[in-house]
C-alpha cells in the first residue's frame, strides 16, 4: 500500500506520535478538570513526581537514540531489522524502557498535579503497555530468531 517498508514505518510512526500527543493532551485536560487530592499536595510528592519525569524522559530519549526511528516505531514489523538486539543503556538496566519511561512520565505528572484521576489514568496506560509487551515481546523474539536461523543456513 505504501510502496516501501520505510514509508510504511514512517507513516505508522507519525500516526503513533500524533496519537501520543492526543493521549497526553487528553490526560492533562482530565487531570486539570478534576479536583486535586490534598494528600498528594506535598513538597516531597512534587519532587518525587519531578524525579519520575526526569527518569522517564531519560529512558524514553535514550531508548529512541539507541533504536532509531524505525527501531522505535515497529520497523521490524515491516521487515526493517536491526543488525543485532540492542543491549546497551537503557536496555541493560530495564526491559522495555520506552514503555516504562512513558509510564514514569505520566505518573510524575499525576504526582506533580496531585491528581487522583492522573493516577488512575497512569494505571490504565501501564496495563495497556503490559498487554502490548505481551504481544510485542514474543513477536520480536520470533522475528530475530527466524533471522538467526536464516543466517545459519547461508
Amino acid at each position: 500500500m505504501f510502496g516501501s517498508p520505510h514509508l510504511a514505518c514512517y507513516s505508522l510512526g507519525f500516526l503513533i506520535i500524533l496519537l501520543n500527543v492526543y493521549r497526553s493532551h487528553s490526560m492533562t485536560v482530565a487531570m486539570k478538570a478534576q479536583a486535586r487530592w490534598e494528600v498528594l499536595a506535598r513538597t516531597e510528592v512534587f519532587y518525587t513526581g519531578t524525579g519520575l519525569l526526569v527518569l522517564g524522559t531519560l529512558l524514553v530519549v535514550s531508548s529512541f537514540l539507541a533504536l532509531g526511528f524505525t527501531g522505535t516505531f515497529l520497523g521490524d514489523y515491516f521487515g526493517i531489522l536491526m543488525e543485532k538486539k540492542v543491549t546497551g543503556f537503557p536496555f541493560n538496566i530495564i526491559d522495555n524502557p520506552m514503555y516504562w519511561g512513558s509510564t514514569a512520565n505520566y505518573l510524575g505528572l499525576a504526582l506533580i498535579g496531585a491528581s487522583p484521576v492522573g493516577l488512575v489514568l497512569t494505571a490504565v496506560v501501564a496495563v495497556s503497555y503490559q498487554v502490548a509487551i505481551g504481544y510485542e515481546g514474543p513477536f520480536t523474539e520470533q522475528i530475530y530468531q527466524e533471522r538467526r536461523q536464516r543466517c545459519k543456513h547461508k
